[in-house]
């Protein structure tokens, strides 16, 4: 449930981390993106997301970085901002494959639970304008980095190129991605704009080459 889950996350971690994604990898838990990709590249290196040659393995994880902390907010705090005054899109957004009593609980909290998630978030109309303005400069840079080429580095997929489609799917939904809530009005005129960019071309791209079949968590 949106509100509990911080403190399942402090449970798993024994209150090193309050956010999600958490994940038991053999009998260890490792939280935070970056974390848990580093830890699946040791458990399974094959194929490899990172560069064999040092100077791009830097730049791969540089980029990694930039899309994690400087994109990635900015969706959240768009995403939320304008789903919240839409009880039943932010109820189908949070819990997509729910049950009637969560979903209740959940319509019943709202007021409060909306309040901290804009706290949380920074989820309100200045907030908002300056996510736009900062989504479109991380694809700005994505279609610089690219310069035209398939891939972010060394020509071969990688974290740069796995964050960087990754974290832009949820305004852009591509064609079978599982959790795919509609998009509230307000939202739709922003996702045609990102979609028709060489930028948003490449998230869809990537999303079918390499998003691979959907397993259960």
């Amino acid at each position: 449930m949106p509100g509990t889950h911080r403190l399942t996350a402090l449970r798993l971690t024994r209150g090193e981390h309050q956010r999600q994604p958490v994940i038991d990898l053999d009998g260890r838990r490792v939280w935070d993106s970056t974390a848990i990709i580093a830890a699946l590249e040791d458990y399974r290196p094959e194929p490899p997301l990172y560069p064999a040659d040092p100077d791009e393995r830097e730049r791969a994880l540089a980029l990694e970085d930039y899309f994690d902390e400087e994109l990635a907010p900015r969706i959240r705090r768009l995403i939320w901002h304008h789903m919240l005054p839409d009880i039943d899109a932010a109820t189908d957004a949070a819990l997509p494959d729910e049950g009637a009593f969560k979903r209740g609980l959940l319509r019943a909290t709202s007021p409060v639970g909306g309040r901290l998630v804009r706290q949380d978030y920074s989820a309100d109309e200045a907030g908002a304008r300056e996510a736009e303005i900062g989504i479109r400069a991380a694809m700005d840079r994505l279609e610089a980095e690219l310069g035209g080429g398939e891939y972010l580095v060394e020509g071969a997929f990688s974290v740069a190129d796995l964050t960087a489609a990754a974290l832009s799917t949820p305004p852009l939904a591509p064609p079978g991605r599982p959790w795919a809530p509609e998009l509230v009005e307000p939202l739709r005129p922003f996702r045609d704009e990102l979609e028709a960019r060489p930028g948003g071309r490449w998230v869809a791209r990537m999303y079918e080459q390499h998003r691979g079949v959907p397993v259960a968590a």
